[in-house]
C-alpha cells in the first residue's frame, strides 16, 4: 500500500442490511471496497452492491453543480443562485395559494442518508404539508398500517429473531437478492443458512422459486395475491384445532374471541382453489408453527404491494401472537434503537388514526400522513381549487417507481415550479426547474435512524466522512437546511440556523417530560453540553444521549454519546432484542388490539375473493442482489448476470401462447402495454409472469449513460394506479392481470 492509499471505514448506504465496509482509498479516490470483519453487527459481509462502493460514488454522470432553469434549458449555477431561484420560485406560490399547493415527494434513498432522515420531517412540519408522497405506498405501507392499528404506533415493527428462531416462514421475501427489508440484518443469507445448520426450518411462499425458495424445506408456489386468504387458513385452523397460546401475551391482547369469529370462514377447504395450494400443505403449516420451539412469520414486498396488504401484514403478526411467538426471543421482537424514545411506563396511547383527510382528487384517505403515491399525477393535473402547483421532490423517481409514469410525466411538466434534490437527471429530475444534487457517500456522514430501528440486533455505528467534501460541493445537510430555509420564508439565514431551531425545541420537550432522565433542567445548559463538528453530528449527539441507552447528559456515565461511538469504529453492540410489551404500545386501551374496526370492515372484501375466478395471467415483480428499485442502473459491474429487465414466463405457458425464449413479447395491462424479451424458465409457476421493477430508463432529458444504452422497460407502465390497497393506499403492483402476444 502506497503511502497516499489509506483505509476508513464506512456504513454501506446501498440497501437495507447497513453492512459496514472498509474502503481503501487513493488520494480522495475510493478504490476498493471490502466487508469489516470487525463490524459488530455484519461480521465481514459483502454484496455486489457493497463491492461497487467505489465506482457508484465516482459515477462520471453524478451532478456535481446545481442546475437552474433559464430560458427552458437546466444549466449549471452556482449554489446561491440555486437557491436564490428555489425562494423566488417557491415561496410566492406557497404564499399566494398556502400549502395546499406543494406537493413533497419522498423516495427510499432519504432513509439511506443521514440528512434524508434528518431534514424532510422538519421540512414537512414548518410548511404544514399535507400533500405528503412517499416510496411507502409504493412499497411498506400496509405494514405501518397494521401496525398502527394493532399497536398504536405505526412504527412499531417487528422483526423476526433470526439468531434464534426454530422455524422461519418467508411471504413474499427474497432476503438471498434482497439483503432483506423491514428486517435489517447484516448477512441475512447467512442467518437462513445458520437456521438450517442449527437444525430449524425454513418455509417460503412465493410464486417464484427464488434463490430464497431454493433454500427452503418446505416452499409453497401460491397464487399471486391470496396470501391473505392462505393466512387466514392458517388463523382458521389454529383456533380449531385448539393450537392457539398466547403464552405472556395473554394479559395485554383483546379480541381474541372476535378474530376466530373472523376467520371461521377462511378454512383451508374454503380457500384451496383461490390460492393453489393443497388442504394438507395449509394445515401442516399451521401445525409446524403452533408446534415449533419458537418461530416467527416475516412478509415482505410481496405480501405489502397486493390487493389485501394491510389485510395480509395484519394476518402476519395475528400468527404471530396466535402462537405466542409475539415480543419473545425465537420469534418477532420489537427493536430498540440507540436514537429510539427511552422506554417509560406503560400506560394507554392516542392510538393510531386513518382518514384525518383526504386527497381532493380520488379522495383517498391518508395513512401516517400521506396520500397515495399513484394519485400524484391527479393532484397536480386535475384542475381546480387546492391544485399542486409546485413540487419538492427529494431521492425519488416516481416517473419509473408509481403507477402510469407517462400521465405522471406530462403532470409533472405542467408544474409552475419544481425542486428536485437528486445526484443524477434522471426521468423526474428532468422536470424539475432547480436541481439540488448532494455529495457522493464517501463525502458524506452516516447514521442509519430508520434501519436501526428495524434490526435483528440492537447496534450503533456512525461514520464520519471517508473523504473530504470536494470544493464546489455542499454537504447534502446544508443543501436540505438551506431548501427549509428558502421554502419557509427564511431565505439567506445560515444554515445552521435549522439544526439549533430542532436543537433548542427538542431539548425543551425533553426537560418538560415528567419521565425523562433531564426532566426539570436547564435547556440551555444541555445544548452547551453537545459535541459534534456539524450541527447533523450535535443533533445525533442530542438523540443519542436522551435515548434508551443514553448518558442522560451525565444521569448515567456509561451511557452512550457521539463522542463513545465515535470511539468504537467498528460500532457498539447493544445485545439481543428483548420484550418491550406492554411499555411499546399505545393503543387506547393499552393493549394489542387483534381485530381492529378498519380490519375487520374490510375483511369481507377478501372473503368476496374466494368466487373469483382466477385471472389466466397475473404479474408479479422481482428482486435482483445486482440492483436497488431505479437508481442503481448507471454503474457497470453492477450490470450483467440476472440483473436484466426480461419478462419471465413458465414453459407451459410459453408454449400456449407460442413463446420462444429471447424473443420479444407484448404485455399489455390496465394502463397501457410494454414490450420486454422474453425468459422461459420453471423459477416461475404456472400463470405467472415476472417482470422487475425500476427499469424504463429511455426518456429524453436524462443524463445517465450507462443505463440508456440498456434501458429496459417500465413496468409501472401497465398499471394506471386505479388498483390500491384501500387501508394503506398501497398500489397494487403484484398479482395484477396482463395479457401477452408475441410480436412478429
Amino acid at each position: 500500500m502506497s503511502e497516499s492509499t489509506r483505509t476508513a471505514l464506512r456504513v454501506c448506504p446501498l440497501c437495507e442490511a447497513t453492512c459496514g465496509l472498509t474502503l481503501t482509498i487513493e488520494g480522495t479516490r475510493v478504490t476498493g471496497a471490502r466487508g469489516d470483519r470487525d463490524d459488530v453487527f455484519s461480521h465481514g459481509f459483502i454484496c455486489p452492491k457493497g463491492a461497487s462502493f467505489g465506482e457508484l460514488d465516482a459515477d462520471p454522470d453524478r451532478l456535481t453543480r446545481p442546475l437552474v432553469r433559464k430560458d427552458g434549458e437546466l444549466q449549471e449555477a452556482s449554489w446561491d443562485e440555486a437557491f436564490d431561484a428555489v425562494a423566488q420560485g417557491l415561496r410566492p406560490l406557497i404564499e399566494e395559494h398556502g400549502p395546499g399547493a406543494l406537493g413533497v415527494v419522498l423516495g427510499n434513498p432519504n432513509v439511506h442518508t443521514m440528512a434524508g432522515a434528518l431534514y424532510p420531517p422538519v421540512l414537512l412540519q414548518s410548511l404544514g404539508v399535507r400533500n405528503l408522497f412517499t416510496a411507502s405506498t409504493l412499497d411498506q405501507m400496509p405494514k405501518h398500517v397494521s401496525s398502527g392499528l394493532l399497536f398504536g404506533d405505526a412504527f412499531a415493527i417487528p422483526v423476526p429473531d433470526l439468531d434464534r428462531t426454530d422455524h422461519l416462514l418467508l411471504i413474499g421475501a427474497n432476503p438471498l437478492d434482497s439483503n432483506g427489508s423491514l428486517a435489517t440484518a447484516g448477512d441475512f443469507p447467512g442467518k437462513l443458512k445458520a437456521l438450517k445448520k442449527r437444525g430449524g426450518t425454513l418455509t417460503v411462499i412465493d410464486p417464484r422459486r427464488t434463490r430464497t425458495a431454493q433454500l427452503a424445506d418446505r416452499h409453497l408456489a401460491v397464487r399471486p395475491g391470496t396470501d391473505g386468504l392462505l393466512l387466514a387458513a392458517v388463523a382458521h385452523v389454529l383456533f380449531e384445532e385448539g393450537l392457539v397460546a398466547l403464552g405472556s401475551l395473554e394479559s395485554y391482547v383483546e379480541g381474541v374471541s372476535q378474530v376466530r369469529e373472523a376467520v371461521a370462514g377462511f378454512s383451508p377447504e374454503d380457500v384451496t382453489r383461490a390460492c393453489d395450494v393443497s388442504v394438507e400443505d395449509i394445515r401442516a403449516l399451521a401445525r409446524e408453527l403452533a408446534a415449533a420451539p419458537t418461530a416467527a412469520v416475516y412478509g415482505r414486498v410481496g405480501s405489502s404491494t397486493v390487493e389485501f396488504g394491510t389485510l395480509t401484514n395484519w394476518l402476519v403478526d395475528v400468527l404471530n401472537i396466535l402462537t405466542g411467538n409475539l415480543d419473545r426471543p425465537g420469534g418477532a421482537l420489537f427493536p430498540l434503537s440507540a436514537t429510539d424514545k427511552a422506554p417509560r411506563p406503560a400506560a394507554p396511547g392516542r392510538g393510531f388514526a386513518l382518514g384525518r383527510w383526504r386527497s381532493r382528487v380520488g379522495g383517498h384517505p391518508e395513512a401516517k400522513g400521506e396520500l397515495p403515491c399513484a394519485a400524484l399525477a391527479e393532484e397536480i393535473d386535475t384542475p381546480g381549487e387546492g391544485r399542486i402547483r409546485a413540487a419538492i421532490v427529494i431521492a425519488a423517481n416516481p416517473v419509473l417507481s408509481a403507477p402510469d409514469g407517462d400521465r405522471l410525466d406530462k403532470a409533472l411538466a405542467s408544474l409552475d415550479f419544481m425542486v428536485s434534490v437528486d445526484p443524477y437527471l434522471n426521468e423526474t429530475a428532468r422536470h424539475a426547474h432547480v436541481v439540488l444534487p448532494p455529495p457522493p457517500p464517501a463525502q458524506s456522514a452516516h447514521f442509519d435512524f430508520a434501519f436501526n430501528a428495524l434490526a435483528v440486533r440492537n447496534q450503533v455505528r456512525y461514520s464520519r466522512p471517508a473523504v473530504p467534501l470536494e470544493d464546489g460541493r455542499l454537504d447534502e445537510s446544508e443543501i436540505l437546511a438551506r431548501l427549509i430555509l428558502a421554502a419557509t420564508g427564511m431565505h439567506g439565514l445560515a444554515p445552521e440556523t435549522v439544526d439549533a431551531m430542532v436543537i433548542e425545541r427538542s431539548l425543551g420537550k425533553a426537560v418538560d417530560d415528567e419521565h425523562a432522565r433531564v426532566h426539570g433542567r436547564d435547556p440551555k445548559e444541555l445544548a452547551e453540553q453537545l459535541t459534534g463538528d456539524t450541527g447533523p453530528e450535535r443533533r445525533l449527539d442530542m438523540m443519542l444521549r436522551l435515548g434508551p441507552y443514553g448518558d442522560g447528559f451525565g444521569a448515567n456515565p456509561d451511557g452512550l454519546c457521539l463522542d463513545k461511538v465515535l470511539a468504537h469504529p467498528h460500532g457498539i453492540d447493544l445485545g439481543p432484542l428483548e420484550p418491550r410489551i406492554p411499555q411499546l404500545l399505545k393503543t387506547r386501551s393499552g393493549r394489542i388490539e387483534l381485530l381492529p374496526e378498519p380490519i375487520a370492515a374490510d375483511l369481507p372484501r377478501l372473503a368476496r375473493s374466494l368466487d373469483r375466478d382466477a385471472d389466466s395471467l397475473v404479474l408479479v415483480g422481482r428482486r435482483h442482489l445486482r440492483s436497488n428499485n431505479s437508481w442503481m442502473h448507471n454503474i457497470r459491474t453492477l450490470q450483467g448476470g440476472s440483473n436484466r429487465c426480461t419478462l419471465q414466463i413458465h414453459p407451459e405457458d410459453a408454449t400456449r401462447l407460442g413463446l420462444a425464449d429471447g424473443a420479444a413479447v407484448r404485455i399489455k395491462g390496465d394502463g397501457g402495454e410494454v414490450e420486454a424479451p422474453v425468459e422461459i424458465t420453471d423459477a416461475v409457476r404456472t400463470g405467472v409472469v415476472s417482470l422487475p421493477h425500476g427499469w424504463g430508463h429511455n426518456r429524453p432529458g436524462t443524463r445517465m449513460s450507462l443505463a440508456e444504452a440498456t434501458p429496459g422497460v417500465n413496468v409501472n407502465q401497465l398499471l394506471d394506479g386505479s388498483r390500491l390497497d384501500p387501508l394503506s393506499g398501497t398500489a397494487v403492483l403484484n398479482g395484477v392481470p396482463v395479457q401477452l402476444s408475441a410480436l412478429t
